[in-house]
C-alpha cells in the first residue's frame, strides 16, 4: 500500500534519494543539495545522551487492575473500586551496562512502571530486589561510579567495586541478594519486581499508612546460572528484551500478582528496623502481603526509540492519596531522576506521547524551551489570573509527617532496636538451601578473587562473616582457593 511520495523533514516531495547534486558528472558535491545536508545533519543528533544508569532496557504497555477493596488506606483514584483498570507503561533494564550491554549479567534490574491515572501520571521506580546498596542518595554517585568504567583502565574493575561494598557494609544485604541464585533472571517475565522503597499512603480522612509494593510474577521466578548467563550474553545480547517482544506478539501477555505491605504511621518510630532504610525489608511475619491487584503486559512499543529510549520516570510523580516517605534514598531521587531527565531528554519531555497523561490532560504555565508543541495557545502562562486558566486546589496530595524531631543538619538515620547491616543478610543466608548457599559462595568468590589488594578481600569477607560465620568461612576458604 503506498503512502504517498517520500518528502523532505519541511514536507516537500524529493526526486532522487539515490545521487546527491553535484557540479557535472563526478564533480564535487553542492552546497546546495539540502536533502543531503539534511539527511546528514539529522543522523548526526539521531542518537540523545544514553541514561547514566540503567541505560540498557525495554518496556510495553499494559493494564493495570484493581483486585481488593484498599480505601480504607488511601484516595488515589485509580485504586478506588475493585475491578477498575488503568493503563500503563513498565521499562526493564540492567543498571551499570551501557546501552549496548548484553541483557544476560549479575545485575540488579530496574522496575519502573508508569500508571496513566486520571489524576495525572504515577511513577512508581524500582528494582527487582526489595532492597539496594545504600541507604543515603549522598553516595549513589560515589557507588555507581565504582560499578562503571575505571577512569584510568576504561574496564570495571573488581578493586573498585569490592573496595567501596567492603567500605559499605549496608552493602552486605544487597550483595547476597545479587550473587545468589535470583542475581542473573532468566528473563524480564520471570522475576519479581518491588517499588523497593517505603511510601506514603493517605485516605478520604487523613490517616497516613507507610507502604511497601510486591509485584509478584504469574510466571514463576526463573533464573540463569553464571555459566548459563556467560553463554546467552555472548550468543544473544539482547535475550531479555527479544523475549519480552516475542511473548507478547504470541499473545502470552505477562503478568504479575500486585501486593503491598501496610504499616499504620504510628508504628513507625518503634518498629525493630528503620522502616524508611532501603538497605531493609520489612519481614512478612510483621506485615503480611495483602494482594491488590494485577498488572499485564500487552502491548508492545511501535518506536524503541521514542518509547522506550525517550520514556522519562520519576519517583516524584505522585497523585493524591500517594506520597514520598522520609527514605533518604527516595528523597535524593526525587530531584536525581527528574533532572536527569530534563538533561538528557530536555525540559520538554512530559510533552512526549509515551511521557504526557493519557487519561487526563496537563495543565500547567511552563511554556517554550526545546520542542515546545504550542499546545497552551494564546491562553495566560501564570497564575493565579482572571481568565479561566487553572488554579491550586488547596489540598496536599499527601499528609505532612511528623516525629523526627531536632534541628536540621548531616544526621545518620536514627538507630532502631535491630538495626545494623548486617542481621537481615544473615537471616537471607539461613533461609537458603544448602545448594544455594553453594552457589552464592561460588559467585562471590570467583568475583572477589579478582581483587589485586589482600586487605581489600580481607574486609569484603569480614562483612559477610559478620552476617553469619559459616557464611564467612566457607566464603574465605573458596576465594583462598581461586587464589592459590
Amino acid at each position: 500500500m503506498t503512502q504517498g511520495p517520500l518528502t523532505t523533514e519541511a514536507g516537500a516531495p524529493v526526486a532522487d534519494n539515490q545521487n546527491s547534486e553535484t557540479a557535472g558528472v563526478g564533480g564535487p558535491v553542492l552546497v546546495q543539495d539540502q536533502l543531503l545536508l539534511e539527511k546528514l545533519a539529522h543522523f548526526n543528533r539521531e542518537r540523545i545522551p544514553e541514561r547514566v544508569v540503567h541505560a540498557r532496557g525495554a518496556g510495553a504497555y499494559g493494564t493495570f487492575t484493581v483486585t481488593a477493596d484498599v480505601t480504607p488506606y488511601t484516595r488515589a483514584a485509580f485504586l478506588s473500586e475493585v475491578g477498575k483498570r488503568t493503563e500503563t507503561f513498565l521499562r526493564f533494564s540492567t543498571v551499570a551496562g551501557n546501552l549496548g550491554a548484553a541483557d544476560a549479567v549479575r545485575d540488579p534490574r530496574g522496575w519502573a512502571l508508569k500508571f496513566y491515572t486520571e489524576e495525572g501520571n504515577y511513577d512508581l521506580v524500582g528494582n527487582n530486589t526489595p532492597v539496594f546498596f545504600i541507604k543515603d542518595a549522598i553516595k549513589f554517585p560515589d557507588f555507581i561510579h565504582t560499578q562503571k568504567r575505571d577512569p584510568y583502565t576504561g574496564s570495571t574493575e573488581a578493586d573498585n567495586v569490592w573496595d567501596f561494598w567492603s567500605l559499605s557494609p549496608e552493602s552486605t544485604h544487597q550483595v547476597t541478594w545479587l550473587f545468589g541464585d535470583r542475581g542473573i533472571p532468566a528473563s524480564y517475565r520471570h522475576m519479581n519486581g518491588y517499588g523497593s522503597h517505603t511510601y506514603q499512603w493517605n485516605n478520604e480522612a487523613g490517616e497516613v499508612f507507610w507502604v511497601k509494593y510486591h509485584f509478584k510474577t504469574d510466571q514463576g521466578i526463573k533464573n540463569l546460572t553464571q555459566e548459563e548467563a556467560d553463554r546467552l550474553a555472548g550468543a544473544d545480547p539482547d535475550s531479555h528484551q527479544r523475549d519480552l517482544r516475542q511473548a507478547i506478539e504470541r499473545g502470552e501477555f505477562p503478568s504479575w500478582t500486585v501486593q503491598v505491605q501496610i504499616m499504620p504511621a504510628a508504628d513507625a518510630a518503634t518498629y525493630r528496623f528503620n522502616p524508611f532504610d532501603l538497605t531493609k525489608v520489612w519481614p512478612h511475619e510483621d506485615y503480611p502481603p495483602i494482594e491488590i491487584g494485577r498488572l499485564e503486559l500487552n502491548r508492545n512499543p511501535q518506536n524503541i526509540f521514542a518509547e522506550v529510549e525517550q520514556s522519562i520516570f520519576s519517583p516524584a510523580h505522585f497523585v493524591p492519596g500517594i506520597g514520598p516517605s522520609p527514605d533518604k534514598m527516595l528523597q535524593g531521587r526525587l530531584f536525581a531522576y527528574g533532572d536527569a531527565h530534563r538533561y538528557r531528554v530536555g525540559i520538554n519531555a512530559d510533552h512526549l506521547p509515551v511521557n504526557r497523561p493519557h487519561a487526563t490532560e496537563a495543565r500547567t504555565n511552563s511554556r517554550d524551551g526545546f520542542l515546545y508543541d504550542g499546545r497552551h495557545g494564546g491562553a495566560k502562562n501564570y497564575e493565579p489570573n482572571s481568565f479561566g486558566g487553572p488554579a491550586q486546589t488547596g489540598r496536599p496530595l499527601w499528609q505532612p509527617y511528623d516525629g523526627f524531631g531536632g534541628g536540621t543538619g548531616n544526621h545518620p538515620a536514627p538507630v532502631h532496636a535491630e538495626d545494623d547491616d548486617f542481621v537481615q543478610a544473615g537471616n537471607l543466608y539461613r533461609l537458603m538451601a544448602d545448594d544455594e548457599r553453594e552457589r552464592l559462595v561460588a559467585n562471590l568468590a570467583g568475583f572477589i578473587a579478582q581483587v589485586s589488594r589482600e586487605d581489600i578481600v580481607e574486609r569484603a569477607i569480614g562483612n559477610f562473616r559478620s552476617a553469619d560465620e559459616d557464611f564467612g568461612k566457607r566464603l574465605e576458604a573458596a576465594v583462598q582457593a581461586l587464589r592459590g
